[in-house]
């Protein structure tokens, strides 16, 4: 009987284009320096960069410490957000954030995946959006293709797999609804 195997050496991403090679160097760096260390670096000054890496950001954003970004110019973010320390956004494809979305400590915002039922593990890629008023709790995950719907909520250590409806809490991986989130 053959039976196939996924052969990493077959794999092979050419046709993925994340962008300009030196854009991309230089980026890493910055992002090492001014992202993903301790030292508290203002958030305006964290914005201004993101724009001029490509980002389209809006006003009143909060940056913590720690925030690892793969690719600002894949990212969107409204006005008044919250991104919390040790947040991960890795976005090899795009992530759109609403107003008024916090991203808790150490949550994960997940764009790509791989074909495991491919000898090859083809990289798939889906864009993440995050409406208005989402709050994705601490070290949770978002995966690739989701859709947290406006005022949605991912609880603590949860998986959104699928999309989130709009108002409603949702908990475990893979996450459930959970109840309705009413806001007073």
């Amino acid at each position: 009987m053959n039976i196939k195997q996924v052969t990493l050496e077959q794999y092979n991403n050419k046709n993925y284009k994340s962008g300009n090679k030196y854009k991309k160097i230089v980026w890493y760096f910055i992002n090492i320096f001014m992202f993903k260390t301790s030292l508290p670096f203002p958030s305006r000054l964290k914005v201004f960069i993101l724009k001029l890496f490509g980002a389209k950001v809006g006003k009143d954003i909060v940056i913590k410490p720690n925030v690892n970004i793969k690719y600002p110019w894949f990212l969107t973010i409204g006005d008044n957000c919250w991104i919390g320390e040790e947040v991960w956004i890795d976005n090899l494809a795009n992530v759109k954030i609403g107003h008024n979305v916090c991203l808790s400590q150490g949550s994960y915002i997940l764009t790509g995946s791989h074909n495991y039922k491919k000898e090859t593990f083809d990289l798939m890629l889906g864009e993440i959006m995050l409406e208005d008023g989402v709050w994705i709790g601490a070290k949770s995950i978002v995966c690739p293709n989701v859709v947290c719907k406006t005022q949605s909520v991912l609880s603590v250590g949860s998986v959104a797999t699928s999309n989130l409806e709009p108002y409603f809490i949702y908990q475990g991986n893979p996450a459930i609804k959970k109840r309705k989130r009413n806001i007073q």
